[in-house]
């Protein structure tokens, strides 16, 4: 079967599956394979609860003379080249976002700005991956007139086979930064694959990017692009937007305005850490760009609230809780603790989970942190993970995340400023709720 043909199946049942347990009436399912699963086996249950058709890639699922089932030669792929030739059916711009830090939030931001004066479809949560993408973009529905899709990776060549997915009229990396080392091999692995965006828009005729002009790497990469330029007050008219941090305490406060336009605008957000100007200014320029006003980018920006583990405040009846739990690398460790130090309040607590998938220079990353921690003068810190406690830091130390809801169980901590910080993996993000 073509894509084409595959595509008018499509248009006669426009929502997709790929969870067997989920089946909407009249659905469309695809049997995707994975390292402990194969949704050939699932195909059948997925008709009986309520899909009208089940593409898969295994012919011996297949009843004798069942017509509900579409064969293809890989599953995924099919359903990624669906989602590819949806997309090309859209006639509004498409933004493509990735980076080491700060995507999630580019995205989010990037599209509350842009809501304002377009119908935008954006990514959900982090569905940033080689299945999430393609669920994105067949989420496009005529009312749309904008999409912003956040991609996400932690191999070479994964921003390559994205992009030729989602096939943005334009991009935004946020930074490039020491993570997934493990899987890139090296910093340069890092930049090589985040920059497959800027390499994928070189080849579009009219493909444009928002580039943050601070970073000299993001800048260094963008040799021979049009770029829209975001960034620090320089004097010299050069950017789209600049902007400055105005407070911090605890939530970032900052100004920006216009190149050309002495008007500044003031922004109270409700995130915390002053790393978050760079996610802000990059909306803004994006806002910018396609025609929202400077009253609507700043009602966006200060209406948006983070409730993901990113960069959230809570506070409960105990403590108050610097919540920036989704994941952690080196360089967004050291922006936390950065921040953290320079936060009013306490007396301050850190709880840091391990840094995961940093390869051969995991040891090093973790007693760079390590010393770091010391300049902080912090009153407590704990440390969890075993690549943290077999430095035998002068730090309490834990073996997992139900070590640390012992303690706490044992002796509740009150009063405090904490910061919560670590990989995913660690699950510090079921602390707030014992805090």
């Amino acid at each position: 079967m073509t894509i084409e043909e595959l595509y008018r199946r499509f248009q006669r049942h426009p929502v997709v599956t790929t969870d067997s347990r989920h089946c909407p009436a009249g659905s469309l399912f695809f049997a995707l394979r994975g390292g402990q699963f194969d949704g050939n086996r699932f195909a059948a249950q997925a008709l009986r609860d309520g899909c009208a058709l089940a593409v898969v890639d295994d012919a011996g699922v297949v009843p004798e003379g069942d017509g509900r089932y579409v064969v293809v030669d890989d599953a995924l792929r099919a359903y990624q080249l669906l989602a590819r030739e949806h997309r090309r059916r859209f006639r509004g711009p498409v933004i493509q976002i990735t980076g080491t830090n700060g995507k999630t939030t580019t995205k989010e931001l990037t599209a509350a700005v842009l809501a304002k004066h377009y119908n935008v479809l954006s990514t959900q949560g982090n569905l940033n991956n080689h299945i999430g993408v393609p669920r994105t973009l067949l989420s496009l529905r005529p009312e749309h007139t904008l999409a912003v899709v956040e991609t996400g990776a932690n191999h070479p060549g994964e921003i390559k086979t994205l992009t030729e997915i989602v096939e943005p009229d334009c991009g935004l990396i946020t930074n490039v930064g020491r993570a997934h080392l493990e899987g890139f091999g090296s910093f340069e692995g890092v930049k090589r694959t985040k920059g497959e965006l800027y390499d994928w828009l070189r080849c579009r005729k009219d493909g444009f990017i928002f580039l943050c002009a601070d970073n000299a790497d993001l800048t260094a990469m963008a040799t021979g692009l049009k770029a829209l330029t975001y960034g620090r007050p320089r004097g010299d008219g050069s950017m789209t937007v600049v902007g400055e941090v105005t407070g911090c305490s605890p939530y970032l406060s900052l100004r920006w305005r216009r190149t050309g336009s002495d008007a500044w605008h003031g922004v109270q957000t409700r995130l915390i850490g002053a790393y978050n100007i760079d996610n802000v200014l990059a909306a803004v320029t994006a806002g910018v760009h396609f025609g929202v006003s400077d009253e609507d980018i700043v009602a966006a920006l200060e209406g948006y609230e983070p409730t993901n583990n990113r960069s959230e405040l809570r506070v409960t009846p105990h403590n108050r809780l610097i919540v920036d739990a989704y994941n952690a690398n080196p360089t967004s460790m050291r922006a936390a603790l950065e921040n953290f130090k320079a936060m009013a309040g306490g007396p301050k607590m850190a709880i840091l989970g391990e840094m995961r998938e940093l390869g051969e220079v995991s040891e090093e990353e973790h007693r760079s942190v390590l010393s770091q921690i010391e300049d902080c003068g912090l009153e407590t810190v704990w440390l969890v993970g075993e690549n943290f406690c077999r430095l035998s830091p002068n730090c309490r130390c834990f073996k997992d995340v139900e070590a640390v809801k012992q303690a706490l169980a044992e002796t509740p901590v009150e009063g405090k400023l904490i910061l919560i910080k670590g990989s995913n993996g660690t699950r510090l993000f079921e602390l707030p709720d014992v805090l």
